[in-house]
Order: structure tokens, then C-alpha cells, then sequence
């Protein structure tokens, strides 16, 4: 950190701090009358942080995004950050300690060995020493560089020039500013493939205009940005295959832009508020939109059906959504998933068997076999059912048509009377038995929290539920409404509540 003599670096204004474990801007350097001596002004990453918009007493200094982003602070108070060669030397001085403990030398040669570098909140700020990047560590493969002090794409550029193996890069919660001239920088970025840009407060136009720096990309994280708006990449991101843009507000009808990148195969759209899904230029049961596959967390069966144009469609996750079927049984919600997108390979992460689609794809013309019937059957049907079931002709040409006497009438299914059997485990109790109870699937997680309340007398709000699943072992889904059903979070029969408790 910089002590209270050192000068505050010439370029300061633009640059990136660190203070008190919070991230800022600098917007101003000079004096603050009525008080004495040199003050930075600075417009926090967190807008919380701050106190007001760049003004003091009547004069503004500098101005800020949001009215209470900014604040004065003394320079010695700041740190502007170290270069990448001295984190690196920072990082692996520690474990040098511990390796010369256990008495195995540890050289320059084995940072030359690295195939990834971890520099995330290491405060870096930029190369260091020209050329000497790639001396040091030649091999890098992965770099992690979220949470830094970089401030432009122009310094990202300075270091990973010097990687030509670079593949994968880590940038997320940093402010950089805009390149001047992006295709002047894609030899920096020539081999890589994976890029996460997770709140980097950036826009989907400033996304495109940074995009001719990758011309090999094929994954972008872009989770929880400023994204509301999504316009047609033109010839850029084109070897693009997955693109997650979960947490950012789209407005709706956005995604027809994203119909410009050929290779796209999955599309993650969790946390993004959309409920309409409509690829108006294709009739339905046309499968001739661009492939893509896609993870959903919004979802109405209108939606499901437009999904099916889309020819490429394999993975389908649609965890903790109000998708309800007629009966009410969240199986047959599955089914109709697995009849109505032909081309599904995984539901939920779980494989699709041959047997399982044959099954559903039976089953779902039985269900709505009257339904055709009224609707014309094979002589006059009616467009509204073919909206309504795309791949109702499809599977009809597959199997037959529904005979009279086999036609499925949905059975009453008492949400009431269908009881889970849950396992409580206490991960961070290790005295603690599992409880196995059986509870209703309609039960919400208040009720939840209430009866382990009176099992381990701990305060219903202070205890954080998660789930696992028998079908994926290893992955824990969060459990964070506690008005939803055990229901509405896909928990069956036989799965794992983990109970914490702060």
C-alpha cells in the first residue's frame, strides 16, 4: 500500500483503486477547500459506498453515475495496484515458504511450467517489465484476472499478448474502458476460446463493439450486466457456441438478434425475466431457425413450443418453474417436455432414453387425442390446435393416430395426497443424525423452516436450505423463496434437504 509520502502516480485520473476491500474509479486529483493538502475523488463500484455525486460544498469536482457513487479520500488511504509479473511473484512467494519447508526447491522454471495463473483480487494493474511476461510464464493457458485494477482493455491486451497459448480468461467485476481501435488488439486474443465478463457493468452494444478482439471465441460469460437490449452480431462472435447471459433484465422478442450466430448450441437465459419466447418468422413445426440449446428459468408451454424450431436443441434445464400440467403431476410435466422437443437429449441434466421418448411421445397422443378429434382429426384441423401442438402430425405420422377407446383422460392428481419422502442432513453438524420425514409436495418452505424449527430449535430464520437430487449427485440447488412449494423446486421423492444454519 502506498505510504503517506508517495506520490500519487502521474496518469491517476481513469485509473483503478482498491480501498478498504471496495473497487473504484479515479475522477479527480487536487485540492478540496476548505481543506488542506491533495485529495482523490473517486466513483465507487458499489454506489453504496459512496456519499455524494462529485460535489463539495456547492462545487462540483467530478460527476458520477449514480448521486451517491462518489467520495474524497486521502491517496495514502488507496492502493493503485501492483503489475502482473510482482502479483505473480507475490502469489507464489507464499507457497515457496511452504515448499522450502518441506525442503523441494522452487524455481523460476516451474512458473514457466504453469498452465494457470490465479491473480483474481491480487489488485493487478497492468504487464510490468516489457517482454518479461513471456519469459516468466510462458505456458499459461488460464488466466484469471476478475477483480483487478486493470482499467482498459489496452492493458488486459499487454499482458496477454505475451500468452500466445492463452485459451481461457477470467475478467469478471472489472470497469474497463472501451478499446479505441478493437481489431487492432486481436493478436492478443488470437487463441482464446473462453471468456467471463460476470458484472462488468457493460451493455450488449459494448459487448459487439469489444467482440472483433476474439475472432475464436466460442463461450462468453456475460451473467449479471447491464444486457436489456440484445442487437445482431455482424460479423463478429461467429464461431461463437455458448453464450450465458442469466441475470440481465432482457426486454422481450430480443432474442431473434441472437439468430445471427450459426453455431450457437447453448444459451443460458436463467434469471432474465423473459416469458415469451417467439421466432416470429417461422411457422410452427418449421425447425430452420439457427441451432441453439438453451438452460431456461422462466418458462410457459408457449414457450416450449417455439423452443422446438429450434433444430439443435439437446440440453433442456427448466428447474424451479411454474410449468403445470393439466393433472397437476410434475411427471407429466417432464413428458410432455421430453414429447414436445423432439431433439432433446438432456432434460434437466438428465439423459433421455430411448424408451422414455417412445413412452412420452405415445402418451402425449393419447393425451390430447380428443382434443385432435374435436379439433378436425386428420381431415380439418384447426390452426389453434396446431400452434397450440406443433408436433402433434409429427408423431402421428410416427405412431398412428389415437384410436378411440385408448384415449388417456388425464387422471385427478391430489397434490394433497402426494407425500415426499426428504431426507434432512446437517452438513455442518457432524454429531447429527439424518431425518427422513414424509411431507407434502405442496408444502411451502416456511412450513419447512417451522417444523425444523421445533426439531433443532434454531430460528426459522436463520436457516439456509439447499437440495440435492439423486438424479445429479454432486449439485446443490439453492432453495431461496420460502412462499414456493417444495413442488415449485422440483424436489421429489427420496431427495436431500442439507440444512445450515448461521
Amino acid at each position: 500500500h502506498l505510504a503517506h509520502d508517495c506520490p500519487v502516480p502521474e496518469n491517476a485520473v481513469g485509473r483503478r483503486v482498491s480501498c478498504g476491500g471496495e473497487r473504484a474509479t479515479v475522477r479527480y486529483v487536487g485540492p478540496v477547500p476548505p481543506t488542506a493538502g491533495l485529495w482523490l475523488g473517486v466513483e465507487w463500484d458499489n454506489a453504496d459506498r459512496g456519499k455524494h455525486d462529485g460535489s463539495h460544498e456547492g462545487v462540483q469536482y467530478f460527476t458520477c453515475r449514480h448521486p451517491t457513487g462518489g467520495s474524497f479520500v486521502r491517496p495514502a488511504k488507496v492502493s493503485f495496484g501492483v503489475d502482473y509479473l510482482t502479483a505473480v511473484e507475490q502469489l507464489y512467494q507464499i507457497d515457496t515458504e511452504e515448499v522450502l519447508s518441506e525442503e523441494i526447491p522452487i524455481s523460476s522454471k516451474n512458473l514457466e511450467t504453469l498452465p494457470s495463473v490465479l491473480l483474481s483480487q491480487c489488485e493487478v494493474n497492468g504487464p510490468g517489465t516489457d517482454g518479461e511476461i513471456r519469459k516468466t510464464t510462458p505456458n499459461v493457458q488460464w488466466l484469471d484476472l476478475s477483480r483487478s485494477l486493470l482499467s482498459c482493455w489496452e492493458h488486459v491486451a499487454s499482458i496477454t499478448q505475451q500468452l500466445d497459448r492463452l485459451e481461457g480468461l477470467q475478467l469478471s467485476y472489472n470497469r474497463l474502458r472501451l478499446p479505441f481501435d478493437p481489431s487492432a488488439l486481436r493478436h492478443a486474443f488470437s487463441s482464446l476460446r473462453v471468456l467471463s465478463l460476470i458484472g462488468c457493468d457493460v451493455t450488449w452494444t459494448q459487448v459487439l463493439q469489444c467482440a472483433p478482439m476474439w475472432p475464436q471465441l466460442e463461450e462468453l460469460c456475460v451473467e449479471d450486466n447491464n444486457i436489456t437490449e440484445l442487437h445482431r452480431p455482424v460479423d463478429v462472435l461467429q464461431m461463437l457456441k455458448t453464450l450465458n447471459l442469466s441475470g440481465n433484465r432482457l426486454v422481450q422478442d430480443t432474442l431473434l438478434s441472437l439468430a445471427a450466430l450459426p453455431r450457437l448450441e447453448q444459451l443460458n437465459l436463467s434469471k432474465t425475466g423473459l416469458s415469451v419466447i417467439q421466432f416470429d418468422d417461422v411457422a410452427p413445426g418449421d425447425t430452420s431457425v439457427p441451432p441453439q440449446s438453451t438452460s431456461l428459468s422462466f418458462i410457459q408451454w408457449r414457450v416450449v413450443d417455439e423452443l422446438a424450431k429450434l433444430p439443435s436443441l439437446v440440453q433442456f434445464s427448466c428447474r424451479g418453474n411454474q410449468l403445470i400440467s393439466s393433472d397437476g403431476n410434475p411427471k407429466t410435466v417432464n413428458q410432455l417436455l421430453i414429447a414436445k422437443l423432439g431433439q432433446l437429449i438432456l432434460l434437466n441434466n438428465c439423459q433421455i432414453h430411448p424408451e422414455d421418448r417412445r413412452g412420452a411421445e405415445i402418451d402425449y397422443i393419447k393425451i390430447f387425442g380428443e382434443e385432435w378429434l374435436k379439433a378436425g382429426g386428420r381431415s380439418q384441423l384447426s390452426t389453434q390446435f396446431t400452434c397450440e401442438h406443433p408436433r402433434y402430425q409429427t408423431l402421428i405420422d410416427k405412431y398412428g393416430a389415437p384410436e378411440e377407446g385408448e384415449l388417456k383422460k388425464p387422471e385427478p392428481f391430489a397434490l394433497k395426497n402426494q407425500l415426499l419422502k426428504i431426507t434432512f442432513v446437517f452438513p455442518d453438524d457432524a454429531e447429527r443424525k439424518p431425518i427422513e420425514k414424509k411431507l407434502p409436495a405442496s408444502m411451502v418452505i416456511q412450513k419447512v423452516k417451522g417444523l425444523l424449527y421445533r426439531l433443532l430449535k434454531v430460528p426459522a430464520t436463520d436457516l439456509k436450505l439447499t437440495y440435492t437430487s439423486l438424479k445429479m449427485v454432486g449439485t446443490e440447488f439453492e432453495i431461496d423463496s420460502d412462499l414456493k412449494t417444495l413442488q415449485f423446486y422440483s424436489i421429489e421423492d427420496g431427495d436431500q434437504v442439507l440444512v445450515r444454519w448461521s
